[in-house]
């Protein structure tokens, strides 16, 4: 039975300070509104610079508290106004020297529904995550919102599937994954992992990535951002590769349900088989 959901999410490039930054996604989000959307979500650490380029303790300064802290605050505002969920990554500080890459989750009414924390941090050159976050410790939320069942997958999460599958164990209909990409690393994987993924665990994917350079490191970070469905299809077309855009498009969950009873993977899978899986 068809149940669509109108759908948006950005991609965008540093204003170069946090309050023109979130002001800007302020707009887009009344935009997407504006055309109806009743869900978005916003790139990886949407409210600052892409830091963890260099390793300085300088970026500390980036983090705030979840949900306490101003950004979450005014998205919940922001919710209100719009009438829209929105999925907000940000860098969390728990308490001193306890940091996370995180996501906040807010619901339509401006209720703060939970967050999800970022599993796999990477540590690689232009990607020197480990200095700043500690790996996820809160589990694999699927929230229960106004358009239906939403996870948050960050980033380098996005290549391991035991996320994925678990996502969709819990009853995601539809994941935000916020990014942070660059061209010369993975461009290749970008329009590979997420539709396999989608194929995997029969559910709609929200891909998001940064795009253009920023001040801390020679990073390309090339957009071309998407969604897509449980068959491995992109929903409209995918965003641009060097400018700032806006996605709004329409997701039919009912879709879900039809790929599940044709392909039948869940039916299928063999978990009393993958006990290796989990040996240290």
């Amino acid at each position: 039975m068809s149940h669509v959901v109108r759908a948006a999410l950005v991609q965008a490039t540093w204003t170069g300070d946090t309050e023109s930054m979130i002001a800007k996604h302020e707009e887009h989000a009344r935009e997407a509104a504006r055309q109806g959307a009743k869900i978005i979500g916003f790139q990886e650490v949407f409210n600052a610079p892409y830091f963890c380029q260099v390793q300085e303790p300088e970026h500390y300064r980036w983090a705030e508290a979840v949900p306490d802290g101003p950004t979450v605050q005014r998205m919940r505002d922001l919710a209100r106004e719009t009438g829209m969920v929105i999925v907000v990554p940000v860098f969390e500080v728990e308490q001193s020297g306890f940091y996370y890459n995180t996501a906040a989750v807010i619901d339509a009414d401006g209720s703060y529904l939970g967050k999800y924390r970022k599993h796999h941090i990477p540590q690689v050159k232009g990607f020197w995550e480990k200095y700043y976050f500690k790996p996820g410790n809160a589990g694999w939320p699927v929230f229960d919102t106004a358009v239906g069942k939403v996870g948050v997958y960050i980033c380098y999460d996005r290549h391991f599937p035991e996320g994925w599958r678990q996502l969709g164990l819990n009853g995601a209909q539809l994941v935000y994954n916020p990014s942070a990409t660059s061209r010369g690393l993975s461009s290749y994987l970008w329009q590979l992992e997420q539709p396999a993924s989608a194929v995997a665990n029969e559910y709609f994917i929200a891909a998001i990535n940064r795009v253009g350079q920023e001040e801390y490191g020679d990073n390309d970070f090339y957009g071309t951002s998407y969604f897509v469905d449980p068959r491995g299809q992109f929903v409209g077309e995918v965003a641009s590769d060097k400018a700032e855009e806006l996605l709004v498009r329409d997701l039919d969950f009912g879709l879900i349900e039809e790929v599940r009873q044709q392909w039948a993977f869940y039916r299928d899978r063999r978990p009393d088989a993958y006990e290796g899986l989990v040996e240290p």
